[in-house]
C-alpha cells in the first residue's frame, strides 16, 4: 500500500519541476489551480492534502485534454455520490485502491469511467518492513542523474529530483446542503516488484508512471479511453530506497531527517567522515530553532518528466547532496 509520502518542493518549485512538453513540442509548466492551499512537507498522510497533475479540460470544458494544471486535493477518495454532510463520515478507507477492484468497486468505478485520472506527484514514498524488533520505515524514489542539482540563476528549466509520479483516481464532492466543493483523490496500487516486495508483506505497491509518455497518456482521457488507459498500470523495477530513521513513523514529524538515509544493524557508532559530518551538521543548522523546516530552506530539486530515465546508481549521490552533502551512496537495492 502507499500510506505515507514526502512533497518538500515549495508551490513554483513544484510547477517547474512538473514541466512538460505539448502537443507541439514546446515546453510548459502546469498552471496551478488553488496554490495557496498547498504545503510543502517531509512527511504526508492521508486525510492531508497533496499536489496531483490532471487534464484541465476537467475544469474547462474547451480545454486542450492534452493541457495539465496542478491542484491541491485532499487524499482519499469521496466519491461524489456521498450522501452525508461530512466527509469524515465514510466508512472505509480510500486513501489507496487496488488496480485489480477498481473497475468494480462504486467508491472508483464511476469516477474512473468518467476519465476522472489524475497523476500524484512526490518526492518519494515511505513503506514499512515488519521484523521481529518492530517495523523498520524505507524511503522509496526514482533512480536520479548525476547532474540532478545543477541550478542556474533565471533558468526557467528545472534541474534536479526527479519526481516520483503515481497513478491516480480523483472525484469531487458537492455537500448535500450546499457549499465548496471538495475535490479528493486515491492512490492506485498493483502488486510489488521484486525489488520492494519484501519490503511489505501485502506485497504491493503504487502504480509508478515512468516517464511522460506514461503520465500523458494517463491524463488525457479525451484521447486515451480508460480501457487503454488501464493498460499503464503496472509494477515498476525502476525505482531504489534507503532505510530511514523511525522518527518518520509519527505523522507530526516533518522535517529532513524523515528521509535521511540511516546504515541497519550498527552496533556502534558510525566512523565519521567528510561526507556524513557535512550531513550531520546540516541537518542540525537545519533543525535549530525550529520543529519544522522553513520554506526556504526546503532542498531545491528538478523537472525530469521529459528526461529519460537515469542510472540507478547516482541516486544515493543526488539525496545526500540535497541533504547538504555529497558522500558515499546509501541507498540500496535488494539484490535478485
Amino acid at each position: 500500500m502507499c500510506g505515507r509520502t514526502a512533497c518538500s518542493l515549495a508551490a513554483d518549485n513544484l510547477r517547474r519541476a512538473c514541466a512538460y512538453l505539448d502537443r507541439q513540442g514546446r515546453r510548459q509548466q502546469p498552471e496551478w489551480i488553488r496554490a495557496e492551499r498547498y504545503r510543502p512537507s517531509y512527511n504526508k498522510g492521508p486525510q492531508s492534502s497533496g499536489p496531483v497533475l490532471l487534464s484541465r479540460r476537467h475544469l474547462q470544458q474547451d480545454a486542450d485534454s492534452s493541457e495539465r494544471v496542478l491542484m491541491d486535493m485532499r487524499w482519499g477518495l469521496i466519491p461524489s455520490w456521498f450522501k452525508k454532510d461530512d466527509p469524515s463520515k465514510m466508512q472505509f478507507n480510500t486513501s489507496n485502491c487496488r488496480s485489480d477492484t477498481m473497475l468494480k468497486k462504486s467508491s472508483y468505478k464511476g469516477a474512473l469511467l468518467k476519465g476522472k485520472r489524475c497523476v500524484v506527484v512526490a518526492d518519494g514514498f515511505y513503506e514499512w518492513q515488519q521484523h521481529s524488533g518492530g517495523k523498520q520505515p524505507y524511503f522509496i524514489y526514482f533512480p536520479q542523474t548525476k547532474d540532478a542539482m545543477v541550478e542556474e540563476e533565471g533558468d526557467e528549466e528545472w534541474r534536479g529530483w526527479r519526481l516520483l509520479t503515481m497513478a491516480g483516481i480523483f472525484d469531487c464532492w458537492e455537500p448535500p446542503a450546499g457549499g465548496e466543493m471538495l475535490y479528493t483523490y486515491t492512490i492506485i496500487t498493483v502488486d510489488a516488484s521484486k525489488d520492494v516486495s519484501f519490503i511489505h508483506h501485502r506485497q504491493v505497491m503504487p502504480a509508478i508512471l515512468d516517464g511522460d509518455e506514461a503520465i500523458r497518456k494517463w491524463l488525457d482521457f479525451a484521447e486515451v479511453p480508460t480501457q487503454e488507459a488501464v493498460k499503464l498500470i503496472q509494477p515498476t523495477e525502476n525505482i531504489v530506497f534507503h532505510p530511514v530513521s523511525t522518527f518518520v513513523n509519527s505523522v507530526r514529524n516533518n522535517t529532513p531527517e524523515c528521509l535521511t538515509p540511516i546504515e541497519l544493524g550498527a552496533k556502534k557508532e558510525v566512523k565519521a567522515t567528510p561526507s556524513n559530518k557535512v550531513m550531520l551538521g546540516w541537518l542540525k543548522t537545519s533543525q535549530e530553532g525550529s520543529p519544522q523546516k522553513k520554506e526556504n530552506d526546503v532542498p531545491r530539486w528538478t523537472s525530469q518528466f521529459i528526461h529519460s530515465p537515469s542510472p540507478k546508481k547516482t541516486s544515493a549521490d543526488i539525496l545526500q547532496q540535497w541533504l547538504g552533502k555529497e558522500g558515499e551512496p546509501a541507498a540500496k537495492k535488494r539484490k535478485a
